[in-house]
Formats: structure tokens, sequence, C-alpha cells
């Protein structure tokens, strides 16, 4: 929930604000004109700004620039008639958050409400890798070596108006080192907006990434500011990236190039200074191949990457996460649980992880959710386990690395096509089963069916002992 100040002359509309959006559970102020709006802003701080565009007294973008002025990151959603939309637009090219049009839609309200609150809680929290656990904000949690190397890349690259590329696994925090990123920049006092290419429907991506003229399709009533000229100035995430279209890869290209666009419908070029952090968890390089990726793209995305370990690969992290976590969900929920059971612990630090950090982040809110007296037992930690639908998909991951390693052998036309395929499944075969039993040897050769010698000896031969830590018992 939110704290929302409604500035405008019509004292219907803010009666009706405060009727229908204190029942939201939103904190809602009002003010009858500029001027008071401007004394609240000044006196207390509100997680979003509406107000009319055209009322009594100082314009409606000199008002605007003040507000921004008072607080830069407090999005402010335009409210305008029909014959107003040129300044409102004029608004939004100076980093409104959206416009309505009066009368509008109280539905369609609430979702851009909901929008602009989610937006300003993302600009307002700072993420850090504090190590201090009364620290304002979000950190980002672990002290395993892949993590040191992704706090100095942040640091590396913060200050810098640099493109950086996130690459890594759902649920490994894509999304939190972008934050992060953003939070120690240069222009961390402008707007940062997260757009996720594949929760857009391409019809409606290329429009909201780039805005549209009046007439460019069938409902294109007025013209409308992409987020990329919306942004100007901030910097803008661009999540899944690799689900986005061929056709609006082309157009990021360009703002990569030249930092220009068209909107839709329009001739006319327009000149941003947006700087994009990137992010997928596809295989680009497999996307490329199959024409759905361009290539030059990706090389202009592969100049900064910072690849993401899965929570696999950093099981020295646990312990400390959980820690987060806990004191997060405790406060959250109100509830005071102390610790968690050596036996509980040991079982998160057995587990594989497919969803990485969100899944563990989720299995204990769950756990505290359902659990009884103030520690947390091994009862208590409900892990996912293997369902038909998982060991198909496992099956079908198997079958295409194989039909890849064959196109690859017939594309290079190399001879000993059969030894290779053999060697690839039988080194994937280890390393996904030592990965199960968390590096034990002695459980993988029961699974396995082979001698530990031979076990120690393919280990050697496929260099995994690099990849993965080993118990010998």
């Amino acid at each position: 929930m939110g704290k929302i100040l409604i500035v405008d002359d019509e004292k219907n509309v803010l009666s009706s604000f405060k009727k229908v959006f204190s029942q939201e559970g939103h904190t809602i102020v009002a003010a009858g004109n500029a001027e008071e709006g401007l004394s609240c802003a000044q006196k207390d701080a509100f997680d979003l700004l509406i107000m009319d565009i055209r009322m009594p007294g100082i314009s409606g973008l000199e008002a605007f620039s003040r507000f921004k002025e008072i607080d830069s990151k407090m999005p402010i959603i335009i409210m305008t008639a029909y014959g107003t939309t040129e300044t409102a637009i004029e608004a939004m090219q100076k980093g409104a958050f959206d416009y309505v049009l009066k009368p509008f839609e109280v539905l369609k309200m609430k979702e851009l409400i909901e929008k602009a609150l989610a937006a300003s809680r993302i600009m307002k929290t700072e993420v850090s890798f504090d190590t201090n656990e009364q620290a304002d904000g979000e950190r980002i949690i672990g002290f395993s070596s892949p993590m040191q190397e992704i706090y100095k890349t942040i640091g590396q690259v913060a200050s810098s108006d640099v493109t950086v590329f996130l690459r890594g696994e759902s649920g490994t925090g894509k999304e939190l080192i972008a934050r992060a990123i953003y939070s120690h920049s240069n222009r961390k006092n402008k707007p940062f907006l997260v757009i996720n290419s594949a929760a857009i429907p391409e019809t409606l991506l290329e429009s909201e990434l780039f805005g549209y003229e009046k007439g460019a399709f069938t409902d294109a009533r007025e013209r409308r500011i992409g987020k990329l000229e919306q942004c100007n100035g901030g910097t803008i995430f661009l999540d899944e990236i690799g689900d986005m279209p061929v056709s609006i890869q082309t157009k990021i290209l360009r703002v990569l190039e030249d930092k220009s666009f068209e909107r839709l419908g329009g001739n006319k070029t327009i000149t941003v200074d947006v700087r994009l952090i990137t992010a997928t968890n596809k295989n680009l390089e497999t996307l490329i191949k199959e024409g759905k990726f361009r290539e030059d793209l990706y090389y202009r995305l592969n100049v900064v990457t910072v690849k993401l370990p899965p929570l696999r690969e950093r099981k020295d992290d646990i312990p400390q996460l959980v820690e987060y976590f806990l004191n997060k969900y405790n406060k959250e929920l109100k509830k005071e649980f102390a610790k968690m059971s050596p036996e509980a612990l040991a079982i998160l630090e057995q587990y594989d992880w497919p969803g990485n950090v969100r899944e563990l982040e989720n299995v204990i809110k769950k756990a505290l959710l359902f659990a009884k007296g103030n520690v947390l037992l091994s009862e208590n930690i409900l892990l996912q386990e293997k369902t038909p639908e998982k060991q198909k998909g496992q099956v079908a991951h198997l079958q295409e690395l194989l039909a890849g390693l064959v196109k690859k052998g017939l594309a290079s036309r190399s001879s000993g096509l059969y030894k290779d395929v053999i060697e690839e499944v039988e080194r994937t075969l280890i390393l996904e089963t030592l990965k199960q039993v968390n590096g034990n040897q002695s459980e993988a050769v029961k699974i396995l069916g082979i001698s530990r010698p031979t076990l120690k000896d393919k280990i050697d031969k496929f260099g995994l002992r690099k990849v993965i830590s080993l118990q010998e018992s």
C-alpha cells in the first residue's frame, strides 16, 4: 500500500479518490491547488503524486518541475482533459510516469496506480552488499568467491554509462543486481524502469518501448510517449531480452549505437540519453544460430557481462541467505523464530535448488507461515519433489543435447562423431549425478553402478574437480 498525494481543483475528483482508493488500503492526502500540493510535498514524503495538469495559479508544467525538484524519484501521474493532451505529453517527455484522460475508468486507474507504486518502491529502495544487518534497503547476500567477483564488477561499472548484460538462470537475482548498479550509479536520482520482454505481447512491446503517433494503428487516437523517451536521463532494465522479437531487437540495436529511434507511425528521429541494463536466462548463442537473436546486438550487449551463479554452485552462502530471509519474514509476518535447527539447515544445503535463491526465499517464507514454536524444524521444510513432468523435462534436455551435438558434428564435417557424443553424454551424466548427491562419490558410484576407481578416472578425464566440490565418503 502507498501514500498518495492527489492535487486537483475539482472537489468531486478529490472526494472520489479518497473514497475509492482509501478502501484499497492507500493513504490519500488531497490538495485543491498546486501551491497547497507543493506545501504537502515539502512537509512529507509520498510514494506517488496524481495531479491535474491544468489548474488556476501555477502552470501545470511549472508545478510538475517543482514537484520533481522536491522528490525526483516520486512517480507522477498526470490527469488531463482531451484538449490539454499536448501538455501532458510534454510532461511525459520530462519524466511523468503516465497520463490519463478525464473522465477516467476506475479499474484502469487502479492498475496504473499499482504499476506506479511498484516503480516507486524499486527506485526508492537502495540495494547494497553491505554486511550491516541494520542497513536500509535490500541487500545482495553472499560471501562466496563467485559473489565477491560480482561485487567487484558492480563497483567497476556502476558509475559509468556502459551497457551491462546480466546472464543467469531464473531466480538468481538478476533484477536485484540491476537495481544495485542503478543505486550506485550517477543516474540514481533519475528514473529507473523495469520492462520484462517476455511478459508483454509482441504487438504491445514495441509501442511500450518506443511510443506511437496518432493514427499509427486503429486505436492510436493520440500521440503516446514510450518508456525510452519517458526515461530520458535514467536507466531501463530490459529483462528477458532473449524473448524479444527480432524486429524490436533491430530498434534496440539502433538505440545502443546512436541513442535514437522513431515512434511507431512517425518519421521524426527521437534522441534519448538512456542507460540500458539487459538480462536473459536463455542461451543466446543457440538463439543466434536459430535466427532468433541478432548477432550484432549480441556483441553490443556483451561488452560487460555479469554471469550470476546458480545457488547450487554457491551453497556456502545458504546459511547467510537463510538468516537474511528469516529476519525479513519474521518482521513481515510478525513471527519470532529465533533460528533454524541444524537438521533443517542440512536439508537446505543438500538440495539442488532448481529455482535458485527465489525458491529458497519461498521455502523459508512458507516454513515460517505454518511452523509452530520458535525454531524451524526439518518437517517445516517443504521442497519440491521430482515429478514425472520434471523427469520428462530432463529427458527432453538430454535429447536436445544430443541433437545439438549431432548438428555441430554435421556442420563441421568432423570425423569421430559417435565418440564425441558418447563422451559428452557420459560427462553430463556423471556431472549431474554428482550434483544430485552434493558431490558424495560413494553415493554416486551406487547410482551409476560403476567402481570408485572408474568414477575417479572419469572425474579427472572430464575435469570435474574444477566445477564441483567432491566428498570421498
